[in-house]
């Protein structure tokens, strides 16, 4: 490396001794003295520019950077700046008229700043040290640019063949008010990065003039597959590429070969493309080539891999050819991957000493838990076979990314072994893929509950020499405990009755035993209670065949009644108004609270304002807490009013949306979430809607099987058909209420395990070692028992998993994923989609023509009666909404999970399964749902 001194300018002034470090006084540093431990000093692309430098064999064209201390001495030189700021910071991310407007304040007063001698001085010294008679490119690079969270990719300016010292002075000066376009402004503000905490660093480099230019993904960014290489090429300059104003050749590169190559037409083609397309598979017969050969783009390739595996991630990276040499100008991470599943150890049991030591040893070695996980998963590649993961959350109807506190308490409640990434849940199902009868089982119960993964499999199942292939098996199947039992289970309503006695009796006694205790005993009998809990939710002799019985007695009325009679979907209708569906009951019990509250004028005032946030008060407003309960009692009617919603939450408040996430906050802590279903059900419902609801449905459930006992019985062998009919509607009417109990259950011990594990935190708040309650969240239940063990934590832990999960949010998880990271969706292999609509998976009857209402937050539902609820998926804390809607639609979902078993019970035509529907059907659109068929069409 060459000396210091030639390099390092401030002020004009030379700096000896290594490499840089931030004291307020660098201005410029040349590339080849910084790194990626330099972000805070030259940005994210200065960074990862220095950083290039020491990779073997990669060329990087000279510069150096202007620094993140340049930028600051602006900003305080002129404090209407910092008042501008400050407006800016107050901003509604989605009010992009008010920060088009604040934006352009900020970038203008920027401009304006006289830039002191000093400092011009030393950038335009240190492009005469470079070369003054050459051209530049003059690049932005912001502290928060080019992370492993969020690349900032295109948020600020960069200009290009800008020559002279002074014209590169006036750039750098554009590129620090680019750090306030408006596009950056609303990125900054909705992903959550403070605008005072992000600078400005700008990189000058040398222009180099190449003959092709193109980016390079390590990871194919369509498929998300890390075996494959992406390559991007067109001739001269590749700003046209990034812009979008010209298509490139394209090249895929798999296992050291070009497996796929699609050339761009050039000046003249004819756009030869299937569909004319305007691109064509490279036939060596045209006139013009490819702009690179073969051995050019598998060179391209290695240095992407050599990259890759020196940044330690898959990179997206810029690079020209000039001079037969190839050169990078830009890498960054892609923050686009959804990551790739790897297993964590589950813990032994109350401070397990193999756990808690490797955990330490991690934060020793300065390693997140999930950056050890994934070097041990790099570690076993090389020797495992392909692995195949499906997605728990789409089981769960719960796709949102979760806190590691809720995933390790999930994973200590299941049976099997899940996996995690991007802060959700997966199973490996491989081995099951690879055994004859487990597969065969796993496809089938993937067929009824969610047709889209058991598509996807089928696409990895076929695909040549990716499993081993399929072996004979005797052994378990894939499938839920009891599944074998159900015949034993006698069509006897009592059983559910008794079931439930008994867990409500274990819900109590877990409160009296966890709330009783503190510091790690509390946390010793959370882990005693949530083995009990498995073993009383999944392996009760009794509890998981009566679900089994009432789900295969729906199964055999659907498929029998087809048969015989016509029609689909007939144990829809059969099975409204069941007994004992707490989820159905919870929505029929917010109707109740609103016939209280609805001859209240004064009170229905009131909370219309509380869920408007104009009479918030200690953070009432919107989620508030409960302080607008106590309020209620100086209002006319308001201690009746307060009485009927504590009765609710005093039964449902343990339930919130997202509640398999023990970190979600429930009903009970922000009740005013309830506050637009109670006023909806006030403004559209008359008086004893609940129980008239309720009624209707179990008379037409009555009419229904009346008629279908008629039909049978004028059929050869009827009386039969009829009386093995009616054994199976008792069954199913008997037992399918009970088939959401376990998991109301599940969720109230959750409540009591939350409020155990807050108290816990927040004696480690008072003892000073979390400077907040929820830091909690960012522990695993293992890590936490730890913490309240020893008084010791990792903030830079928490505060690395905080990012994480910031990041992680913003991640779609694929319902099939694999050990290369590809994520597989699978397909509805149907001929009867509408000319202008979609189609999914039909789990409720009916068919229904209403207004569209994309909702993604049940605290923001604003629905009419009739109108049709669009949504990416609803547990059962979304049930209060389904008695106004006339319709349902979700993008996740099958035909047992809660949302379908509730449209059932409710008599609404549902359609679940629907790729996209919150983005492709608009709000407000009429549409036609038929929830036999699985269809929708827009009107």
């Amino acid at each position: 490396m060459q000396e210091w001194s030639r390099h390092h300018f401030d002020a004009g002034t030379a700096h000896h001794g290594g490499a840089p470090t931030s004291r307020g006084d660098t201005i410029v540093v040349d590339l080849t003295e910084v790194d990626r431990s330099h972000v805070g000093l030259v940005g994210g692309k200065g960074a990862h520019l220095g950083e290039l430098h020491r990779v073997d064999g990669v060329d990087v064209p000279a510069g150096f950077c202007v620094t993140t201390d340049a930028y600051r001495r602006i900003i305080a030189a002129a404090p209407a700046i910092e008042n501008e700021i400050d407006r800016l910071a107050r901003l509604d991310p989605d009010d992009r008229e008010a920060i088009r407007v604040g934006s352009a304040a900020v970038r203008e007063a920027i401009e304006q700043v006289a830039v002191p001698d000093d400092l011009a001085a030393a950038i335009t010294g240190a492009v005469a040290r470079l070369g003054a008679d050459g051209a530049y490119a003059v690049r932005s690079s912001a502290t928060a640019e080019d992370l492993p969270g969020a690349s900032f990719a295109g948020q600020q300016d960069s200009y290009l063949n800008v020559v002279g010292p002074d014209e590169v002075l006036r750039h750098v000066v554009r590129c620090w008010a680019s750090l306030f376009t408006e596009r950056a402004v609303t990125y900054r503000q909705r992903n959550g990065f403070d605008h005072r905490q992000v600078t400005m660093a700008v990189v000058v480099q040398r222009m180099v003039v190449p003959q092709v230019s193109g980016v390079l993904f390590t990871a194919d960014p369509v498929s998300s597959n890390r075996r494959v290489v992406s390559v991007e090429a067109i001739a001269g300059l590749g700003e046209a590429l990034v812009a979008g104003q010209v298509s490139p050749d394209t090249f895929k590169v798999r296992d050291g070969r070009v497996v796929e190559r699609v050339v761009a037409p050039k000046a003249g083609d004819a756009a030869t493309g299937p569909g004319g397309t305007g691109e064509a598979p490279f036939d060596p017969a045209r006139q013009e080539p490819p702009v690179l050969t073969d051995d050019q783009v598998l060179a391209l390739a290695d240095l992407g891999r050599r990259i890759e595996a020196h940044f330690g991630s898959p990179q997206d990276i810029e690079w020209c050819l000039a001079d037969d040499g190839f050169h990078v100008v830009q890498s960054r991470p892609i923050t686009t991957l959804f990551p790739i599943p790897s297993t964590p150890p589950r813990p032994l049991g109350p401070g397990s000493a193999a756990q808690n030591g490797q955990s330490n040893q991690n934060r020793q070695n300065g390693q997140s838990d999930q950056a050890a996980r994934s070097d041990q998963s790099d570690q076993a590649s090389a020797v495992r076979a392909n692995r195949v993961f499906i997605s728990v959350g789409h089981q769960q109807m719960m796709t949102d990314a979760m806190r590691p506190l809720g995933l390790s308490v999930w994973q200590l409640t299941t049976p099997r072994p899940m996996a995690e990434a991007g802060s959700r849940l997966f199973v490996d199902v491989t081995e099951l893929l690879t055994k004859a009868s487990s597969r065969a089982n796993l496809l089938a119960a993937m067929g009824r509950s969610d047709p889209l993964i058991a598509d996807a499999l089928q696409t990895v199942i076929h695909r040549p020499d990716f499993l081993p292939p399929v072996e004979e098996d005797d052994g378990p199947a894939w499938g839920l405990p009891g599944a074998d039992r159900t015949e034993e289970v006698p069509t006897d309503p009592s059983i559910v009755t008794e079931l439930i006695a008994q867990m409500d009796a274990a819900l109590e006694a877990s409160r009296q035993r966890i709330m009783t205790a503190s510091g790690p005993a509390r946390l010793d009998a959370i882990l005693d209670d949530i083995a009990d809990l498995r073993g009383r939710v999944q392996a009760d002799p009794r509890s998981m065949p009566v679900i089994m019985a009432g789900m295969q007695a729906t199964w055999w009325l659907n498929d029998r009644l087809e048969e015989w009679l016509g029609g689909r979907n007939a144990a829809d209708v059969l099975t409204q108004s069941v007994d004992n569906n707490v989820s159905a009951e919870m929505g029929l019990a917010l109707l109740d609270v609103a016939d209280a509250i609805r001859p209240h004028a004064e009170v229905v005032a009131f909370l219309r304002e509380v869920a408007a946030g104009t009479n918030g008060k200690d953070g009432d407003a919107g989620h508030g807490d409960s302080g607008f309960l106590d309020r209620l009692d100086d209002l006319d009617g308001g201690p009746e009013a307060k009485a009927a919603i504590q009765g609710f939450l005093d039964r449902y408040g343990m339930r919130c949306v997202g509640e398999i996430d023990i970190t979600r906050p429930r009903w009970s802590e922000q009740p005013a979430a309830l506050l637009p279903v109670i006023l909806g059900n006030v403004d559209h419902f008359e008086p004893g809607a609940g129980p008239r609801r309720f009624e209707q449905g179990r008379k037409e459930a009555h009419d229904k099987a009346e008629e279908i006992l008629a039909r049978l019985r004028e059929l050869p062998d009827g009386e039969a058909k009829a009386e093995e009919t009616r054994r199976m509607i008792d069954r199913a009417r008997a037992f399918n209420g009970y088939r959401e109990y376990p998991k109301y259950h599940i969720v109230g011990r959750y409540f009591v395990y939350k409020q155990a594990l807050l108290a816990e935190a927040d004696r480690l708040v008072e003892a000073g070692v979390l400077r907040d309650r929820e830091d909690a969240f960012f522990l695993r239940f293992e890590e936490l028992h730890e913490a309240v063990r020893t008084h010791r934590v990792d903030e830079e832990l928490i505060a690395r998993r905080k990012a994480d999960f910031r990041a992680h949010q913003a991640l779609t998880p694929p319902r099939v994923i694999t050990s290369d990271g590809e994520g597989i969706t699978g397909v509805y292999r149907r001929d009867d989609r509408p000319a202008s609509g979609l189609i999914g998976l039909p789990v409720s009857a009916g068919t229904v023509e209403g207004r569209a209402r994309v909702i993604r937050d049940m605290a923001d539902a604003d629905v009419a009666p009739g109108d049709i609820l669009v949504t990416a998926f609803t547990d059962p804390s979304w049930s209060p909404l389904f008695v106004t809607i006339g319709g349902l639609v979700t993008e996740v979902g099958g035909l047992m999970t809660h949302g379908a078993v509730v449209a059932r019970e409710y008599g609404l035509p549902a359609v679940v399964g629907v790729q996209g529907a919150t983005d492709r059907i608009p709000d407000g659109r009429r549409i036609r749902l038929n929830g036999t068929d699985g269809t929708i069409e827009l009107l």
